[in-house]
């Protein structure tokens, strides 16, 4: 099964856990086996794995959530990184030009296309797999998977399909109707559109040529910021005469909203939170190192990071987004492939974060030209590298690096390190990756 899946959006619903470099499919909310947590992406990853551990997996991404995939998934997972966000047409059009001119996938394989965040069970990925063998079974070009609703949904658009069978020619497609017209569409028979379907990858590259003038792979990827904004669905579904739609009747939630995730989660808190007995239906996420204690709420969430603190009714967190839109602040959390940062002071001249690498792990040798920087080990063993002189580190050990000074540290454990930056003009920006 060769599967794309999709990994796109922002963090605004879900603040403070996400933000612009933290989308909501890397927040680790789902309890694991061994009592630990995963997030959305590693959830459907470990899902696919365990239907189809042969699964060819592509994941079509924005570079900005590169580094959180490769520091949850592994590096060897593949990925289609955008340029730039160009939605969802573009977005396939790069990865099934990846797959075939990069791994080698033929014209005549079938592709499976899903949003990486959907929460599912596995029988929804067994549906993955029939509908990969409807599509190259069918004379249809697109075999999508419609959804049984749940109720009438103004949230989703919806699949009319001809009949009521398994496996029906598509009518038509309605956008997001109000709730009353939703009813009526369920009566017709129609299905949520999840934004999952198949296709020969053949049919796909030819659609891709005709919409976006591009030789091949490569070639995309240096236009691919001249590629027109659209939807796949609008670019190629909804004008596609030959296409068939699946029902899945199986458990399936769109994680988007406050209110939907706190359904999904297994216990009413995460991290150091106390609710007292007088505590209803109120589910507390806490990323912060101080506990948050709850009396005599009802119908709420907490949620605390280091980007900021929500408190907030269960109904009124659908209304987030404006309020976080109008939020400037500095990046405070993010993964990097080799492990993550967090912010903790900042002030006049001067930054301070406490960095964490995974074992084995290390950053890109680089330097700074407007900061000096003093990095200070509190745990783990690594190898410290100042201007080209190679040093073990060690806990407690002091390393200083004055601008324009080539650097970087590998962690030989996990290493935890704090980073003092220092100078007039502390940015993301000043950083010159360097060759060791």
């Amino acid at each position: 099964m060769n599967i794309i899946l999709l990994s796109g959006g922002s963090g605004k619903r879900l603040w403070p856990l996400s933000n612009d470099t933290r989308s909501k499919q890397f927040i680790k909310i789902f309890r694991t086996k061994d009592g630990g947590y995963e997030s959305m992406v590693q959830r459907v990853y470990r899902q696919i794995r365990s239907v189809d551990r042969d699964a060819v997996v592509t994941i079509a991404t924005a570079k900005s959530q590169v580094s959180a995939i490769h520091n949850q998934l592994g590096g060897d997972v593949a990925v289609s990184v955008e340029p730039c966000r160009r939605d969802t047409a573009p977005a396939i059009a790069l990865a099934v030009s990846y797959l075939h001119d990069v791994k080698g996938i033929g014209e005549e394989d079938v592709v499976v296309v899903c949003p990486v965040d959907p929460y599912v069970e596995e029988d929804y990925f067994r549906a993955l797999q029939k509908l990969g063998e409807r599509a190259a079974a069918s004379s249809a070009n697109l075999v999508l998977m419609g959804i049984e609703p749940a109720y009438p949904s103004a949230k989703y658009g919806y699949i009319i399909p001809q009949t009521k069978d398994d496996i029906s020619a598509v009518s038509m497609f309605k956008e997001k109707p109000d709730e009353e017209t939703a009813q009526r569409y369920i009566e017709q028979g129609a299905l949520w559109n999840g934004g999952v379907f198949a296709f020969r990858l053949g049919y796909v590259l030819r659609r891709a040529h005709e919409l976006i003038d591009f030789e091949g792979y490569e070639d995309l990827f240096r236009r691919y910021e001249t590629c027109e904004k659209i939807s796949f669905d609008y670019a190629v579904v909804e004008r596609e005469p030959h296409i068939e739609v699946m029902r899945f009747s199986g458990m399936w939630k769109d994680i988007g909203t406050w209110n939907t995730l706190t359904e999904a989660m297994e216990s009413e808190t995460i991290g150091k939170a106390i609710l007292n007995d007088t505590c209803r239906n109120v589910h507390v996420i806490n990323e912060l190192n101080v506990p948050i204690l709850c009396m005599g709420l009802q119908d709420a969430v907490v949620s605390a990071s280091p980007e900021g603190i929500l408190v907030s009714d269960k109904n009124q967190s659908s209304y987030i987004k404006p309020y976080v839109d109008a939020i400037d602040q500095q990046i405070m959390f993010a993964e990097k492939s080799w492990g993550n940062f967090e912010v903790i002071d900042i002030g006049e001249g001067s930054m301070t974060i406490k960095v964490t690498l995974n074992a084995g792990h290390g950053m890109n040798y680089h330097s700074h030209e407007h900061r000096d920087e003093v990095w200070t080990v509190v745990d783990g063993t690594g190898w410290a590298v100042v201007d080209g002189v190679r040093r073990r580190v060690r806990a407690g050990d002091v390393i200083q690096m004055p601008a324009g000074v080539p650097h970087t540290i590998t962690a030989e454990t996990g290493l935890q390190v704090i980073e003092v930056q220092i100078g007039p003009d502390i940015s993301v920006h000043d950083k010159k990756k360097l060759t060791l």
